[in-house]
């Protein structure tokens, strides 16, 4: 819940935000104030950031789409894109509202303010707001310079995965030691041209679902699906974002 009694002004708010989070300084205040405006509290909907998310989503998009193509000149189409299907995704989008520290500005009506726990959508949205704001007011080299100031961490996390380790196998001795049995897997959707596709699996233990990953093979989707169910058995952040 953000709590703006720290601030004596909207101005004082406003310059904390971009000092602190954005490290980029708005010349129009009044672009700046609506991309952090939620439609609960604006006085139309015009007046909130529900337009500027939407250019923000095709925005991020796009650049997401360059940094890959840049840093990885060997991967195939379908590779990239399930990378960046996972980078700009609500969940990413959301966690990094939350990392920069951007919820302690956001500007909600009363009935959102007063939630322990702000909804991802929300989250995702006021992130997608401040990419398309940074671009309407500075351009495209001062919005892709924040976004991958943003960036770099989630794609080293999305793409540091040890190919030599045999996650699967990791599972399977956890499963069989904790629960007696073998885990399975199962395939949920697969698209990209067929000399390129990639496939989205999850790993299962008995009734218990884990989450899925996508994967330019099936065997590579599985290890990395083996992972996710890792990494969520041991309480920790997962390393791939399926949706």
């Amino acid at each position: 819940m953000p709590d703006h009694s720290e601030f004596a002004s909207l101005e004082e708010r406003l310059r904390a935000c971009e000092d602190e989070v954005l490290h980029y300084h708005f010349r129009d205040r009044t672009l700046f104030h609506r991309a952090l405006t939620h439609a609960s509290v604006a006085k139309t909907r015009l007046d909130s950031n529900e337009r500027l998310e939407f250019l923000g989503d095709a925005i991020l998009g796009a650049i997401v789409c360059e940094l890959l193509f840049q840093r990885f000149p060997e991967h195939p189409e379908g590779e990239l894109t399930r990378i960046k299907s996972s980078l700009v995704s609500r969940n990413t989008c959301a966690a990094l509202t939350e990392e920069l520290g951007l919820t302690r500005f956001l500007i909600l009506g009363k009935g959102l303010a007063m939630h322990d726990r702000i909804p991802i959508s929300i989250l995702a949205g006021v992130f997608e707001s401040i990419v398309a704001a940074i671009y309407l007011d500075g351009g495209f080299d001062a919005v892709q310079e924040f976004v991958q100031r943003a960036f770099v961490a989630e794609i080293d996390r999305a793409t540091d995965f040890d190919q030599s380790k045999n996650y699967k196998s990791l599972l399977q001795q956890l499963s069989q030691k904790s629960h007696g049995e073998t885990p399975c897997y199962h395939l949920l959707d697969e698209k990209g041209p067929d000399h390129s596709k990639c496939f989205k699996v999850s790993a299962a233990i008995g009734s218990q679902v884990y989450a899925a990953a996508w994967g330019s093979n099936k065997k590579e989707a599985e290890q990395r699906a083996a992972l996710n169910a890792l990494h969520e058995i041991a309480g920790k952040e997962l390393p791939f974002i399926a949706d």
